[in-house]
Formats: structure tokens, sequence, C-alpha cells
């Protein structure tokens, strides 16, 4: 029997504003059997292809990203915000609701020899994951899978960036909003 892994996802109505119903991952990790289970899954779903990262969106794609690369036996990309990270980035900005945020990487981390999978825990609108899209491919790193704990169909964000010729695989969708 395959474990319901939906089950274990708690929705918080009215948050962070009034008529969204936030999609909670915490009682996904804080259950060993459910968390497992996730990454397994999002690992599973991607060996063999040859992929040589993960890279991880901050913050809550750090905890499945990191899980999938080692399940995977691969090296890990933390994709910060702006002047979290140590030594020489490359950055790539993106329009948020009001206003530009800056993601970036090591400026050295990947290249034209390595192939990424990148992994967050939710995809929406699919802003940030498009930025961190954009940003690993100008690396010349080869970006062609994407994984999500959760999908928001109707919001879009996973078509777009299946229109930017990446696969895309999601663990559950949440219908609305």
């Amino acid at each position: 029997m395959t474990m319901d892994l939906k089950s274990f996802v708690r929705t918080i109505p009215d948050y962070p504003k009034k008529g969204i119903m936030f999609r909670d991952i915490t009682t996904l990790i804080e259950n060993p059997e459910g968390f497992r289970e996730s990454v397994e899954r999002m690992a599973s779903a991607h060996r063999g292809l040859g992929i040589t990262h993960v890279a991880g969106i901050e913050a809550r794609g750090f905890i499945f990203g990191a899980a999938v690369a080692i399940s995977l036996g691969v090296g890990f990309v933390p994709v910060r915000k702006s002047g979290k990270l140590p030594g020489e980035t490359i950055g790539q900005n993106y329009a948020l609701e009001y206003g530009v945020d800056t993601i970036e990487i090591h400026a050295d981390v990947v290249n034209e020899n390595h192939r990424v999978l990148l992994v967050d825990d939710l995809i929406a609108t699919g802003g940030t994951a498009i930025a961190a899209l954009n940003l690993l491919r100008r690396t010349g790193a080869r970006v062609d899978h994407a994984a999500f704990v959760i999908d928001l169909p109707d919001i879009g964000g996973s078509r777009a960036l299946a229109a930017l010729d990446v696969a895309i695989d999601c663990l559950m969708s949440f219908e609305g909003d």
C-alpha cells in the first residue's frame, strides 16, 4: 500500500493573510516515515538520469534538497537569498508581488559538465523556481528536471516551469490557492 503523504500536510486557513490556505510541510517532516517516504520518492524519480547535483531553494528546499542529494549520492547546491553565501557568487533577480528580490549561488559550484536537479517544497507562481533555473543555466549546467513536494496547479507555476523545457515531478497537488 502506498503511503498517503497528503495526510501529513497540515492546512492552515488565512495564513499569512486572509483567503490563503497555507500548506504546511512541517507536519510532514516531523513524521519520520512521511519525511523518509517523501525523500525516497523524489530521489527514486530521478535515479539513472545522470544527476550530479541537487539545488535546493532557501529555505524549505534545503530540507528536501539536501536529503535527496544524500539519497542520490550527489552534491548539494544551496540557492540562497542575496548576501548569505561567502565567497564569489552569481545572482539572479526575480519579481515579487511588490518589488524585486535576488537569489545567489557560488560562482564555481556548477558548470557545463554538471546536470542539476532543482528541488523545493512547493511551487505556486513559479517565480523563484524560474529564477533559480535561469541562474543555474547561466553557469552552463544542464537543468531539465525539477522536483517539488507540493504543486498548487491552479496558480500556474508548474506549467510556466515546464514551458522552459523542465520535467516537473510533484509528490502531491492541492487545487485552489
